[in-house]
C-alpha cells in the first residue's frame, strides 16, 4: 500500500489505555489527533484504571478451554467461584456464551488463539518500557517479572496444557522449588511450595496515572483532548466526513474506535456487527500493606492477580457475567481479600484493613482475540477495541498497528485474526443490554 504524503487529521474516540497508545503513535507520525473522550482519560470509570497491572507475555491462554463447558452449571450455582454468570442476563448473553465455549472446543482452536495472542503479547513489556520513556514515566514500568504460585508441581501439571501452549510460542521462564521460592517471595503461605518465574514480565505501577501521562504527553506535542461523547459518523460517499458527538461534529479524515465496552453502537455505526460482552473484573486495594508480594504474583488457586502498586497491594480478578448497568456485587472484592489473607499471613486480620473497591467492564468477544483493522462503511473507520484481559498489555502494538494502517503502510503483524468481519452473520442477531446508540449521520 501507498503510504500517505500529508498528515491526516485523526479522531480517536476513546481515551483508555489503547486510545491513548494510539493517539501517541499518530502523534509521532505527524498526524493532527483529537482525542474524543467524555470521562477523565485514566479515571476509575475505565478499564485501563482497574486492571490486574500485568504486562505479561504469559497471557496468551484463552479463557475458553477444552472441558469448560462441563463447568457452566457449576458456575450458575457457585455465587463464589472465579466466574459468575447472573441468571437474569443468561438469555441475552446465550448466544456469545455459545460461541465462546465453541472458541475453546478442541485443542486446535487453542492453539490457534494462543498463536494469534502471542503476536500481540510477546513483546508487550518492552514496548510498555519505550512508551514510557517517551512520555518520560519510566517509573511507572517495572520489569521485576511475574510469579505464578503453586501448592505443588502436581498442581502445575493441572495446567499442563496452558503451560505447553505458551512454551511453543517461545515463551521462557524459570522453575523455583519451595526453598527458592520463600527466598523469592518470603511473606507468600509456606502453601505454596512450587512457583514458576516469567522474568521477561512486567507491571504498571499506577495503570490510571500511565493513562493519563499518556495523554498529557499527546496534548503537549498538539493533540486535542476533547469532552464529549461519540455517537455516529458524517459519511460522503463512504469517504468519513465528521465524528458526530453530543457536542456536535468533529471533522475529521480518519477515525479509531477504541470505546471499550461501549464500541458496539459506534461499529454498528459504521455498519458492523460485533460479539462484544462485559467481562466484569473487580479489584480491592490493600493501603499500606503490612505484607505482600515483592513482584506480581497470581496463585493458581485463585485466579487473581497480586500486584505490589503506588496505591497498596492490588487484588484484581473474578469473572461476573451480567448486564453492564446491574448493581456491582461487592462480594466479588471480599473473596479477593480473603483469598489474599490465607496467601499472606501477615496482612493481618481483615478488620485492620483498609480497601478501596473497584469494578469494571472488560470489552470481550467470544474468541479471546480483540477486533483491530478497518470498518465495513468506509476505508477511513478502523476498530481498536475488544481486548479482553490482555488490553494493558496490548495497548502500545494495536496503536502501532493502527497508526501504520491509517498512514498505508503493512501492520508490523498478521492483523487477518482480529478482522470484525470473522463474527459473520451471528453477530446479526446477537444482542445486549448495550445502549444501540451509535448512527451513521447525513453530512449538513
Amino acid at each position: 500500500m501507498a503510504q500517505s504524503q500529508k498528515p491526516l487529521r485523526i479522531a480517536v474516540i476513546g481515551a483508555g489505555i489503547v486510545g491513548a497508545a494510539t493517539a501517541w503513535e499518530l502523534i509521532k507520525d505527524g498526524h493532527a489527533v483529537t482525542l474524543i473522550e467524555p470521562d477523565e482519560p485514566g479515571g476509575p470509570q475505565a478499564a485501563s484504571y482497574g486492571n490486574g497491572a500485568w504486562i505479561s507475555p504469559a497471557s496468551i491462554i484463552p479463557m475458553s478451554m477444552p472441558g469448560l463447558w462441563r463447568k457452566v452449571p457449576g458456575y450458575l450455582l457457585d455465587p463464589s467461584g472465579p466466574l459468575v454468570l447472573r441468571w437474569m442476563a443468561l438469555p441475552s448473553l446465550a448466544p456469545w456464551l455459545w460461541r465462546f465455549l465453541a472458541a475453546g472446543w478442541t485443542v486446535q482452536k487453542v492453539e490457534h488463539t494462543a498463536r494469534v495472542l502471542a503476536s500481540i503479547l510477546r513483546d508487550a513489556p518492552q514496548r510498555h518500557a519505550d512508551l514510557a520513556e517517551e512520555i518520560g514515566r519510566l517509573d511507572l514500568i517495572h520489569r521485576t517479572g511475574l510469579l505464578y504460585a503453586y501448592r505443588d508441581r502436581r498442581a502445575f501439571a493441572e495446567e499442563g496444557l496452558a503451560w505447553r501452549l505458551r512454551k511453543d510460542n517461545g515463551l521462557r521462564w524459570r522453575e523455583l522449588e519451595a526453598e527458592a521460592l520463600r527466598r523469592r517471595e518470603p511473606d507468600l503461605s509456606p502453601d505454596y511450595r512450587f512457583g514458576i518465574l516469567v522474568e521477561d514480565g512486567a507491571h504498571c505501577a499506577d495503570p490510571g496515572a500511565y493513562v493519563a501521562a499518556i495523554v498529557q504527553a499527546v496534548c503537549a506535542r498538539g493533540g486535542v483532548l476533547v469532552r464529549a461523547r461519540a455517537n455516529g459518523f458524517v459519511l460522503m460517499n463512504s469517504r468519513l466526513e465528521a465524528v458526530a458527538t453530543d457536542r456536535g461534529q468533529i471533522a475529521c479524515d480518519r477515525a479509531v474506535i477504541c470505546s471499550g465496552i461501549r464500541s458496539r453502537a459506534l461499529a454498528r455505526a459504521a455498519s458492523d456487527r460485533v460479539m462484544l460482552a462485559s467481562e466484569r473484573g473487580y479489584h480491592g486495594v490493600i493501603a499500606s500493606p503490612q505484607a505482600g508480594p515483592r513482584c506480581p504474583v497470581m496463585p493458581s488457586d485463585g485466579r487473581m492477580a497480586n500486584t505490589p502498586t503506588a496505591a497498596g497491594l492490588r487484588l484484581a480478578g473474578q469473572v461476573e457475567l451480567t448486564h453492564v448497568d446491574a448493581e456491582p456485587d461487592w462480594r466479588r472484592v471480599e473473596i479477593l481479600v480473603q483469598h489474599a489473607l490465607k496467601t499472606y499471613p501477615g496482612l493481618g486480620p481483615r478488620e485492620r484493613l483498609k480497601i478501596e473497591r473497584w469494578m469494571g467492564h472488560r470489552p470481550s468477544t467470544p474468541d479471546g482475540r480483540p477486533v483491530i483493522g478497518a470498518s465495513s462503511a468506509s476505508p477511513d473507520i478502523f476498530h481498536a477495541f475488544g481486548h479482553g484481559h490482555v488490553g494493558l498489555a496490548s495497548g502500545p502494538i494495536t496503536g502501532r498497528i493502527i497508526a501504520d494502517l491509517v498512514s498505508g503502510k503493512d501492520a508490523p503483524i498478521d492483523i487477518r485474526p482480529f478482522a470484525i468481519s470473522r463474527f459473520g452473520a451471528l453477530g446479526c442477531f446477537w444482542w445486549t443490554s448495550l445502549p444501540s446508540d451509535g448512527r451513521r449521520v447525513p453530512p449538513e
